[in-house]
C-alpha cells in the first residue's frame, strides 16, 4: 500500500502512484548499474535535450551543484539532506525516479562511521552534580555559622547595668570627676 502525503488525497496518490509506476516501466532497459550515478543522470538529461543551464531552470538547482552531481563530487554540495533533495529533483526533471535515483546514491556512497563523544550514564552526571552540591553545602554551612557566631555575640553582649565591678567602679569614678 502506498503511503499518502499529509497534503495529498487519496486520488492524488494514487495518480502519484500510477505516474511513478509508468516512470519505472519508461526506464527499465538494460543499463548497467556500475555506472556512475552521475553519469547515468548526464545521459539521462541528454536524452531529454537538456542542457545544464536550463535543467538549473527547471530545477532551481544552481549550475555549480548540477555539474557536481553530474561529475560525482557529492562531497562538494552543502549536505545530505541537500544532496537527496537535488537528486530528487534531477530526477524528476529528466524523467527518472525519484526514489530509484535517491536509492542508487544511497547505495553507492560509502558510509563514513563517526565516532559518537562518550556519553555520561545517569550515575556519572549524579556524581559530578554532587561535587558542585558539595561546594554549595560547605558554602550554606560556613554562612550559617557566621550567623550563629553574630547571633551569640548579639544575645551574650554584655550591657550597661550587667558590666563587671571594675569596669563599674572606673566609670562610676569618671562620672564623680566631671
Amino acid at each position: 500500500m502506498t503511503r499518502m502525503l499529509p497534503t495529498e488525497s487519496r486520488t492524488a496518490a494514487r495518480s502519484r502512484k500510477l505516474r511513478d509506476a509508468d516512470l519505472l516501466k519508461a526506464n527499465v532497459t538494460a543499463e548497467p548499474v556500475t555506472e556512475p550515478l552521475g553519469g547515468y543522470l548526464r545521459r539521462q538529461r541528454e536524452r531529454r535535450g537538456m542542457n545544464v543551464a536550463e535543467l538549473s531552470r527547471v530545477t532551481r538547482i544552481p549550475t555549480a551543484s548540477l555539474e557536481a552531481i553530474e561529475a560525482d563530487r557529492f562531497d562538494e554540495l552543502p549536505g545530505e539532506v541537500f544532496v537527496r533533495g537535488f537528486l530528487g529533483a534531477y530526477a524528476q526533471a529528466v524523467g527518472v525516479l525519484p526514489a530509484e535515483v535517491v536509492a542508487r546514491y544511497t547505495s553507492s556512497r560509502r558510509i563514513a562511521y563517526v565516532t559518537p563523544l562518550p556519553m555520561q550514564t545517569p550515575l556519572q552526571a549524579a556524581r559530578e552534580g554532587q561535587g558542585g552540591r558539595r561546594f554549595g553545602v560547605a558554602i550554606a554551612f560556613v554562612l550559617l555559622l557566621i550567623l550563629l557566631s553574630l547571633a551569640l555575640s548579639i544575645v551574650l553582649k554584655p550591657r550597661g547595668h550587667d558590666m563587671p565591678a571594675e569596669l563599674s567602679r572606673a566609670d562610676a569614678s569618671g562620672m564623680q570627676l566631671g
